[in-house]
């Protein structure tokens, strides 16, 4: 990966809210390890919440035992898109019950998005996110508004909400259209190490009024559609003011075969620009929408199979820098409205592992490693979260992830740890399922139980 993709990332004050958590010491027993150094087998010990020494056949001291046979022992997952809800919308999602469900589906830290209910565009407010996520058995990092309430006007306190540990700023379901807002937001945030400024990437006179991809199903099916156009153009304009400023620029969920090819051009000359895709992105098309089933309504929407397969290339050739789950709980009685009426997004941390695996690994779009990277080191590098997505070797952080690669599983919503249950892989068989998952040193998930 080049310099300018992740460049001076990784921010001490990013760090794990969390001391090391397990007094006991921890075995993983047989499992072969996999980080960004490559592929080994071998029992790892932990201590005090460190990795202290891996190795072959190593002796089992007075020490807890996670069988990891038949399993791949990863880094943590991390997640740069998550919706929590908290502040605001408790009944779709507290910090809590989204932290659990993280956890059990591997992930060991998230970024709060902050389209919450006040906005996290105060410190105040961000503080109290950060001080739950303490609490909780996921680590969370908290995202910031780039603009106050996240109206697209004037910039949010940057300053006060980088010294408090936010790293990326977002008005994330809303798009900064403003292009001299953002050009301001961009300049300031250089002189901020990390800072991220990430787009929603949907021109709003494009997409107001639409609810599915602008094509020959929202044709067919007689509802308004959101065009492509609306995310390239803004993602054209933004590699921009990324060239103008030197700002990082990162595109949150990436959705068209347009914008991959602006942002693979922009890498090639030289601007700060990242990606992330959603599990959706590439494993659904508009034409699930013929069911007239909200649970598939999301914003962006899902689009043609043409656009998953440049997102698969943009994956494959590093274009595309992360996995994230965009994970958007809402109670039933959102959901259970006409398509035109509910509102966007579905649950997404207990099953991206397992669509990555059985979307992207499983039919040779990518390596396992590869699809590691995506999910773990790499937006842990542009998060700047320096405890997470470490290389798994004496002295490195015990933040990790144990998963079988071929165990097989049928998604039940009832079983999910979220509050909200609208998903559309309900009754899906998918290959890859966590067992364990340990954060600081403690095993918060064992044999896919929640242990608090």
């Amino acid at each position: 990966m080049s310099d300018t993709r992740l460049s001076d990332t990784r921010s001490s004050d990013m760090r794990s809210a969390h001391p090391a958590r397990a007094s006991r010491g921890l075995f993983i027993a047989g499992g072969e390890i996999v980080d960004s150094t490559g592929t080994r087998r071998g029992d790892v010990r932990i201590t005090d919440g460190e990795v202290v020494e891996i190795g072959s056949d190593l002796d089992v001291a007075d020490e807890l035992v996670l069988d990891a046979g038949g399993c791949v022992v990863s880094p943590g997952l991390v997640d740069l898109h998550t919706h929590l809800r908290e502040p605001g919308d408790e009944l779709a999602e507290t910090i809590e019950t989204g932290a659990r469900a993280a956890a059990l589906g591997g992930f060991t830290a998230v970024v709060a998005m902050p389209n919450t209910r006040p906005a996290l565009d105060d410190a105040t407010v961000v503080g109290s996110v950060l001080a739950r996520g303490a609490r909780s058995i996921c680590d969370v990092a908290s995202s910031a508004t780039i603009t106050k309430e996240r109206a697209g006007r004037e910039l949010s306190p940057m300053g006060e909400l980088h010294d408090l540990g936010v790293r990326i700023f977002t008005d994330d379901g809303s798009c900064v259209a403003d292009a001299g807002v953002m050009r301001n937001a961009m300049a300031y945030t250089t002189a901020l190490p990390g800072a991220v400024i990430a787009q929603h990437a949907e021109d709003p006179a494009l997409a107001r009024g639409g609810h599915m991809h602008e094509g020959d199903w929202s044709s067919r099916l007689g509802i308004p559609g959101r065009p492509a156009a609306a995310e390239s153009v803004i993602v054209a304009r933004d590699i921009e003011l990324a060239r103008l400023t030197g700002a990082r620029l990162h595109v949150l969920h990436c959705s068209t075969a347009s914008a991959v090819k602006l942002i693979r051009e922009a890498k090639a000359t030289g601007v700060a620009v990242t990606a992330e895709v959603a599990p959706h992105h590439f494993t659904l098309t508009d034409a699930e929408c013929a069911t007239f089933d909200p649970l598939f309504k999301v914003h962006p929407p899902l689009r043609t199979a043409e656009d998953i397969s440049a997102l698969i290339e943009g994956l494959f050739d590093g274009t595309i820098d992360a996995i994230a789950t965009d994970h958007a709980p809402h109670p039933a009685e959102a959901k259970d409205q006409p398509f035109e009426e509910a509102p966007p997004g579905m649950l997404g941390l207990q099953t991206a592992l397992a669509l990555t695996i059985t979307q992207l690994v499983e039919p040779g779009h990518l390596s396992l490693e590869q699809a590691l990277a995506l999910l773990s080191w790499q937006p842990a590098a542009i998060a700047g979260l320096e405890e997470h997505g470490t290389v798994i070797g004496p002295a490195s952080p015990a933040n990790l992830c144990v998963f079988d690669p071929t165990a097989t599983w049928e998604v039940d919503s009832d079983a999910l740890a979220s509050r909200s249950r609208n998903t559309p892989f309900v009754g899906r068989t998918l290959l890859g399922r966590v067992r364990h998952t340990v954060l600081g040193g403690e095993p918060v998930v064992i044999d896919g139980v929640a242990q608090r």
